[in-house]
């Protein structure tokens, strides 16, 4: 005879059961306590007298589920998940499965194969720190949090990169990120640009205390800063003056929480896609990452709590080339050239002014890497300067034999005349150095 367990509740119905049989009490109360019809209550019933306790059992008790996922299906996710698939996390995973397997699965499904066959996630996670939420801006456009995340991206088939890119504030999304080197001023407005013209000019910006954002406190000052009593700002910085930005520095990082956990998912999501399709240049991973922001935006993104976007237009006769570039204050030299990264560019006369000698211009290094010169806010006509003339100078420091030159033997000295001198002069006798040693009570 095999063994019979039964649940809390089935014991409950069986002593209610037992109780009826021996008359203690109605089929109608015993439906009472039951919590079931009086129908089902003598349908109950009659499967005890025919069955006796068994009969209280569940009918599906030992059968398996028509739902439960199959030892194939089960051996073909653990396969998945420990080769093509390898490093992905459980959510990531199952997405992954459903697009390009075929293999649809609930996560909490494939996190239970997964765990029953040893396979961890590879995400770790501590303990959160609680902070205060702070509630979104309402509407997109009003804040884009920034920032640049240096990661392995590429896990060495590559250089190691870093992610500069914008998280907007009021839906999560991202509208646009992009690939460096290395986290530069040039990187942040290459992407201000492409934000700029595919959606408008934000309201705000959200920044950490890097040196691309705000000069360095232990930096001294010059004498014009501190007579005009503040500081020269940033490149950055003077860019966004000009378009009307504000730049807000945040004091901790969980100030801008909001772009630090999207690169936290980007380096766990983007990683992984990236190893699949065997990304290994900065170009390659910049070809991933447009088709990844999309999805991206796709999933992750929420409504704004008001409708319609913040951004504004680009104010009429602004340039963004003229904007987003590096600046530099220069004097033209008096035969009208201007020095700049090591290059002379010559400035050309034209209808106002027939030399800008002594003249203070500003130096435009656009992003194309092209120089623009302009004089009060006019752009003038510049080429490259011709080269100099060679100049030799006598140069400091030791001959080639250490002693003097003297005429050589096969062609004696001259007088000037082109008549050879008498026979040259022994050379002077040389020392060696010597070393003295200073008294002791030499200061």
């Amino acid at each position: 005879m095999r063994g019979l367990t039964l649940t809390p509740r089935e014991q409950s119905r069986l002593q209610v059961l037992h109780g009826v049989m021996e008359r203690e009490g109605s089929v109608a109360l015993a439906a009472g306590l039951m919590g079931v019809s009086e129908r089902h209550a003598w349908r109950l019933l009659a499967t005890y007298r025919k069955e006796g306790a068994a009969g209280v059992a569940h009918g599906n008790r030992g059968r398996r589920p028509s739902t439960a996922t199959s030892p194939q299906m089960q051996e073909q996710v653990l396969a998945l998940a420990a080769g093509r698939y390898a490093g992905f996390n459980h959510a990531h995973l199952t997405e992954m499965l459903a697009q390009r397997e075929g293999v649809r699965l609930s996560r909490s499904t494939v996190r239970r194969i997964l765990l029953a066959g040893g396979v961890r996630s590879p995400r770790r996670r501590r303990a959160r720190k609680r902070y205060l939420r702070r509630e979104r801006y309402p509407r997109e456009g009003m804040l884009l949090q920034i920032d640049g995340s240096r990661h392995d991206w590429l896990e060495g088939r590559g250089p190691r990169l870093t992610l500069i890119g914008a998280v907007d504030d009021a839906t999560g999304t991202v509208p646009f990120a992009l690939f460096r080197e290395q986290e530069d001023a040039h990187g942040y407005l290459l992407m201000l640009k492409e934000i700029i013209g595919r959606r408008g000019v934000p309201l705000a910006l959200y920044s950490d205390r890097h040196s691309i954002f705000q000069r360095s406190p232990r930096e001294p000052e010059s004498l014009a800063e501190q007579l005009r009593g503040r500081r020269d700002p940033t490149q950055f910085a003077r860019a966004l003056g000009e378009l009307g930005i504000e730049l807000i520095l945040a004091h901790t990082p969980q100030a801008k929480g909001r772009v630090e956990r999207a690169w936290d998912t980007f380096q766990d999501r983007l990683v992984s896609e990236m190893r699949l399709a065997g990304a290994a240049t900065i170009e390659e991973a910049n070809g991933i990452l447009g088709d990844f922001l999309t999805r991206y935006d796709q999933q992750f993104g929420v409504a704004p709590a008001q409708p319609g976007p913040a951004y504004r237009p680009l104010p009429p006769g602004v340039s963004l080339d003229a904007v987003l570039c590096f600046k530099y204050r220069r004097t033209v030299a008096n035969d009208n050239t201007v020095h700049f990264n090591g290059a002379a560019l010559q400035v050309l006369p034209d209808g106002l002014r027939a030399s800008y000698a002594r003249a203070r211009v500003e130096v435009h290094e656009r992003l194309d890497g092209s120089i623009v010169v302009l004089h009060q806010g006019r752009t003038v006509a510049t080429e490259p300067a011709p080269a100099g003339p060679v100049v030799l100078r006598a140069r400091n420091g030791r001959r080639s034999n250490g002693q003097r030159p003297t005429a050589s033997p096969a062609c004696p000295a001259s007088d000037g005349h082109g008549a050879p001198t008498t026979a040259p002069r022994p050379l002077a006798k040389t020392h060696a150095p010597t070393t003295t040693k200073p008294a002791p009570h030499h200061p």
